[in-house]
């Protein structure tokens, strides 16, 4: 489809091109997006209507709360409770499963509602980082943690919105990762990068060098040698953003295990396996410090896991390091 296509116009043609669809993934889509553009308007007035700072509070990772983390977390699962196609969703700020009441929804949604939120008060980008499963347990009666804990292969869809400069929802459904920008003047999501496929090498790493010398060694030894070959160094510190430029222009972006985090820091369900799944169907690869990332078992909803993701020449370079 050609650029300027709309996300409602896209996700029915393609709808069409598959004879099993029924609608209900499509839907969902629709939903994940309206609750995107009203947390787009929210980030964009946040100073103006005292979203910016903290709530005092923290959430169930332990991490200071923030506003906006509030607001998004409810949007989304308000959007996705309305929809009806959605009979539970597990949220980085809630502790247990919500239940939407939808019984008979064929699916599951495991999301990030606002990712990078510490970097809200220096508008700096931020996002969102979601991932879909059909579930495992009968239509009609409630869901169980076992929906949530199908692995990262199970995948039916996985996405994330970049709130920041431009707003764009970059989603796949295991074929094409495609990339929609919102036009505030129509109110609509726009095709704007179609079939995205990552370069196969790249010169840009993305690390918090705070914690290197809290990284195991063969972490250290490859960013030394990035240094060597005089890579650009480039971390946010906002997940999505950092993800998503190395996979446009290519990269790799690395979360190791430290001291203070020896599983890794980054939640498995809801920010490795969605942005893994991505990425591999992007032409990239992802993996932990065992393997990869979708091959991980998870054993509970909020697991972590160390992530190491981007274009396959850098990761390969990594993967010999990790392995030696």
């Amino acid at each position: 489809m050609p650029v300027g296509t709309t996300l409602d116009r896209y996700i029915m043609q393609r709808q069409l091109a598959f004879a099993y669809a029924t609608g209900e993934l499509s839907q969902l889509l629709r939903d994940l997006a309206l609750a995107a553009k009203i947390v787009h308007r929210e980030v964009n007035r946040a100073g103006l209507i005292d979203l910016t700072g903290g709530m005092g509070l923290q959430n169930v990772q332990g991490e200071s709360q923030q506003k906006l983390d509030v607001v998004a977390d409810i949007r989304f699962r308000r959007a996705l409770t309305n929809g009806g196609e959605v009979c539970a969703l597990i949220s980085e700020e809630e502790e247990d499963i919500i239940y939407t009441g939808n019984n008979q929804g064929k699916y599951v949604v495991a999301i990030d509602p606002l990712d990078g939120s510490s970097n809200i008060d220096v508008n700096v980008s931020i996002g969102t980082i979601f991932s879909i499963y059909r579930r495992v347990t009968p239509i009609g009666t409630a869901p169980t943690v076992e929906d949530f804990l199908q692995g990262g292969h199970e995948q039916v869809a996985a996405g994330y919105i970049l709130y920041g400069s431009s707003t764009i929802l970059v989603y796949t459904t295991g074929h094409s990762v495609d990339g929609f920008t919102y036009d505030n003047s129509l109110g609509e999501f726009i095709l704007s990068h179609p079939d995205i496929k990552t370069p196969t090498d790249g010169a840009i790493y993305s690390c918090n060098d705070g914690n290197v010398d809290t990284y195991e060694p063969a972490i250290q030894t490859y960013l030394t040698m990035c240094r060597r070959k005089e890579y650009t160094a480039r971390y946010i510190g906002s997940l999505v953003a950092d993800f998503h430029r190395n996979l446009l222009k290519g990269g790799i972006y690395l979360y190791p295990p430290t001291s203070k985090n020896p599983d890794g820091k980054l939640r498995l369900l809801y920010e490795c396996y969605p942005l893994a799944f991505l990425a591999e169907r992007a032409g990239g690869k992802a993996i932990t410090s065992s393997g990869s990332v979708l091959d991980v078992q998870p054993q509970y909803l909020h697991q972590r896991a160390p992530l190491y993701i981007g274009a396959p020449s850098m990761m390969n370079e990594l993967t010999q390091l990790l392995r030696a």
